[in-house]
């Protein structure tokens, strides 16, 4: 049963102020955003029929502009009498009572053609403004319709006086031959272009590049300035810009829309009231549930005898366990929001520390590596190291979790192992010796007999005061001998001696060739003939020199002596060496043909202490599996189809070369 913890009168009761106090907020706030919405309503549809009007001024003046463009190319393709052309220009002020009048001139400005009404000067030039003349030169020179700013007519500058003139260029092939004059009463086309009910809300104007009114309509009285949107009407040549200006005011507030808030808002601070009380409750026994698991997790993260250690993208560390603390001496207190270095970082491999944060830091983690920590008092303890990306609820990369294993003991272990392993090997080699001793005691016998006959034969010369010069040949020949001997006894010192087990780049041929004095010393004890096929192109391999001849020795020992009960012709042991590209590795067989290895004797082959022969240790080929398995290759055998059995070993190339 979890135990109920009773909050304070105040926390309890905070929620339920904080939603009164939102409920008058909103009973303020409510109906001014229904204003701003009720505005916001307003101003876009004022926008969007401003756009309309707009389109539909330019599309009006756009037909006048097709008509004006039909009738400059029939003045220019031909000669259309003066009639016809006054004829077309009636029709054009027919379809437009904002068009007041059509003239045409040639290029001195002289009236050739003009429609009824049209202002005509007593010289009998057009009455063009200086804006007029000033677009007629535009639109001479860019072979294109241009529009004149808005000018007064008669020098009146009242709005509804303003006239402004489309300038249409006619040229008859590569020639200007004049112009046809099209002057527009702007206040007439806000009458002719603006419908009437887009009139009755709004206050349409036209205004120039200083925002002075060229013209004006206001059926409905002046706007309130409320809602307000200009649009340009892009006329080639004139910058006249198109401004409504609503004659409605800002929305008033609602009052139904405020009672029916303040009555949903209150059946909604009851649910609320009864919907808190139901939350607190499950609250409070989540809390005590949380409570429990952060006790359980605290007390099992205690007893762990695995370092915890967190850190966060920066390196910094987040959180340590009792473990950890322990395991690197420091407190909690300062490792926790410790930076890199950190004190129990090795000074001797600190570069590989900074070489592996920054790796971290960089998003790539080794998931599991082997490191050393450094105690205060300079206690050097090996660890293995497991680290995983720290992931939180919504997916984000947040840091690093790591747990730490102090492996001292398994140091120890594999130390001990190592040890025993190389005493394993040297008590192997020197059985190895005692099992070929009579061997070597008869090989060693014949060239001591040599010495001894040559130095008794040089002493009676000697005695009988003969020919010294016979001394020579007899001398030679003696320490011709005391070599041989001297060879087999390195031979022997060199295979049984102590050495440091130590990986380096060599030669398969010069590991064969340091024992090759002992197989030959076996292979004749037994009428073997050796065969050694090793190509010159071999590559050197990367092996400890004394567990590979120790390899070679016992293999080529026990392939000898195999073949014990063969017909002598049949006594050939061959060692074949060859390279695999692929698999970067040297393949060695040492391949006899005696009398092979039953099934109940090779499934037990490799096996401690197992062993074929009465003097035998049983130990030989398993040491010489885990020598090899040492050096990452593998120890396997098969029959030979020849009769007898072949045992393959591979060796890793020297760098990783193929």
């Amino acid at each position: 049963m979890f135990k109920r913890i009773s909050l304070p009168f105040s926390i309890r009761w905070l929620l339920p102020v904080v939603l009164v106090l939102l409920f008058v907020a909103i009973v303020f706030w409510l109906p001014w955003q229904a204003r701003q919405l009720e505005s916001n309503e307003r101003q876009e549809q004022l926008i969007a029929d401003t756009l309309w009007v707009e389109q539909s001024i330019r599309f009006q003046l756009g037909r006048h502009e097709e008509s004006l463009r039909g009738l400059a190319n029939e003045i220019a393709t031909g000669h259309p009498a003066p009639a016809d052309v006054q004829q077309r220009m009636g029709r054009m002020l027919k379809n437009g009572a904002e068009l007041k009048s059509v003239v045409q001139v040639d290029t001195k400005g002289r009236i050739v053609v003009a429609s009824e009404g049209a202002p005509v000067s007593p010289t009998g030039s057009a009455l063009l403004g200086p804006a007029a003349l000033a677009a007629q030169d535009h639109a001479r020179r860019t072979h294109s319709p241009v529009y004149a700013e808005p000018e007064p007519v008669g020098g009146d500058a009242a709005p509804e006086t303003l006239k402004m003139d489309l300038l249409f260029p006619i040229y008859r092939g590569d020639q200007w031959i004049g112009s046809l004059v099209a002057t527009f009463q702007l206040s007439s086309l806000l009458d002719e272009m603006v419908p009437w009910w887009f009139a009755q809300d709004n206050q349409i104007s036209l205004l120039d590049r200083d925002d002075k009114v060229l013209a004006r309509r206001s059926s409905a009285g002046p706007g309130h300035g409320v809602y307000t949107h200009k649009r340009a009407l892009d006329l080639p040549g004139a910058t006249i810009t198109l401004m409504t200006d609503s004659v409605k005011s800002e929305p008033k507030l609602l009052p139904n829309l405020l009672v029916g808030s303040v009555i949903a808002l209150s059946l909604a601070l009851l649910w609320s009231l009864f919907a808190l009380w139901g939350h607190i409750s499950r609250r409070l026994a989540a809390e005590g549930e949380l409570r429990q698991q952060m006790t359980f997790r605290t007390a099992m993260e205690n007893s762990l005898v695995t370092g915890l250690r967190a850190r966060d993208l920066e390196g910094r560390i987040t959180y340590v366990n009792p473990a950890f603390c322990q395991m690197v001496g420091y407190p909690a207190e300062e490792l926790i929001g410790r930076s890199p270095p950190m004190p129990y970082w090795a000074p001797d491999v600190m570069e590989e520390y900074q070489h592996r944060l920054a790796n971290v830091l960089a998003g790539s983690i080794t998931p599991e590596f082997e490191t050393l920590f450094q105690r205060p008092d300079g206690t050097r303890i090996p660890v293995l190291v497991f680290e995983a990306p720290l992931v939180d609820k919504e997916g984000r990369h947040t840091g690093y979790m790591g747990s730490i294993l102090d492996i001292s003991d398994r140091k120890r272990m594999e130390e001990l192992n190592r040890q025993h392993q190389e005493k394993l090997q040297a008590s192997a080699r020197l059985a190895t010796m005692g099992e070929i001793a009579s061997m070597l005691a008869h090989e060693l016998n014949q060239p001591l007999a040599a010495i001894s006959s040559y130095t008794t034969g040089a002493l009676n010369i000697l005695a009988r005061g003969g020919d010294t010069a016979m001394l020579k040949p007899a001398l030679e020949q003696a320490g011709s001998q005391a070599q041989r001997a001297g060879q087999i006894i390195r031979s022997v010192h060199e295979f049984v001696k102590n050495r440091e087990s130590e990986r380096q780049d060599v030669a398969l041929q010069s590991m064969l060739d340091a024992i090759l004095v002992l197989i030959e010393l076996q292979a004749r004890q037994h009428h073997v003939s050796l065969q050694i096929e090793i190509p010159e192109s071999l590559p050197l391999v990367r092996a400890d020199r004394m567990l590979i001849e120790q390899v070679l020795l016992n293999l080529t020992r026990n392939g000898i002596e195999a073949m014990g009960d063969v017909q002598p012709l049949k006594r050939v042991l061959r060692v074949v060496a060859e390279s695999d590209p692929q698999a970067g590795m040297v393949v060695v067989q040492v391949i006899d043909n005696g009398h092979g290895i039953p099934q109940d004797v090779a499934e037990r082959l490799f096996s401690p202490f197992f062993s074929t022969k009465a003097e035998g240790m049983g130990m030989g080929l398993n040491i010489c599996r885990t020598a090899i398995e040492f050096h990452g290759g593998t120890l396997t055998h098969r029959d030979n189809p020849q009769g007898g059995t072949i045992f393959t070993f591979t060796l890793p190339v020297a760098g990783g070369a193929q």
